[in-house]
């Protein structure tokens, strides 16, 4: 009574993303790169990813990252609205159960350590967790690690800069995931190096796949 809810999209009350803007949402629809999930006019390689030597196999996101998803995992991301993570976690299942994405185990993108106490929490680990409860997928949070630190990926000027970014980012403390086929789990795809880098140490621990899905994805 104190703390209704509002929707992040609209700011109407009685839920944090209401109906109608639920059925605004932009959904990403084919034709779209293979490889990285972006909407294009064709089913090709687009541009960056032609060329590409990546380690992840896919990357699928439901949604464009405008409107009421950019409010939604802003709030979660910067402002605290870890509520609002099993909405978001009940949007990427209703996309899993309509697409065929291969994945016995969902790993999040993890936060250096710093990040992780300045923030409280990881975004993409609540997300992980709503999912794996929705789909009866197990949760390994604390195998794949950031060890160092990077500048944020939104800032980077080109895909080139992003990818150099994240080089030897990541690591595995073990080899729990090895023989696995992997989802990992992350809130906006930009460029797909972070999630990239992930695969190569993913791989390198002896992953024998790894896709990529996101809430949402910059167009």
């Amino acid at each position: 009574m104190l703390f209704p809810e509002r929707c992040v999209g609209c700011g109407r009350g009685g839920s944090l993303l209401c109906a109608f803007c639920l059925d605004g949402l932009l959904l990403i629809t084919p034709p779209i790169c293979p490889r990285c999930g972006r909407p294009q006019s064709d089913d090709e390689l687009c541009s960056g990813c032609d060329g590409w030597q990546a380690a992840i196999y896919a990357i699928r996101s439901p949604y464009c990252f405008e409107g009421a998803v950019r409010q939604a995992v802003h709030q979660l991301k910067y402002n605290n609205l870890r509520a609002i993570a099993p909405l978001l976690g009940r949007l990427m299942m209703n996309y899993l159960t309509s697409h065929q994405i291969p994945g016995e185990v969902l790993v999040p993108v993890p936060l250096h350590r710093r990040r992780l106490r300045e923030r409280g929490y990881n975004q993409c680990q609540l997300l992980a967790k709503e999912l794996g409860k929705l789909a009866q997928l197990p949760v390994v949070d604390d195998c794949l690690v950031r060890v160092r630190s990077a500048p944020p990926q939104a800032r980077s000027a080109n895909v080139e800069e992003r990818r150099d970014n994240v080089l030897g980012v990541f690591a595995c403390r073990d080899d729990r995931l090895k023989g696995k086929q992997v989802l990992l789990i992350d809130d906006v795809a930009t460029s797909g190096a972070t999630l990239n880098a992930c695969a190569v140490s993913l791989k390198e621990s002896g992953a024998k796949s790894v896709w990529g899905l996101t809430l949402a994805r910059e167009i």
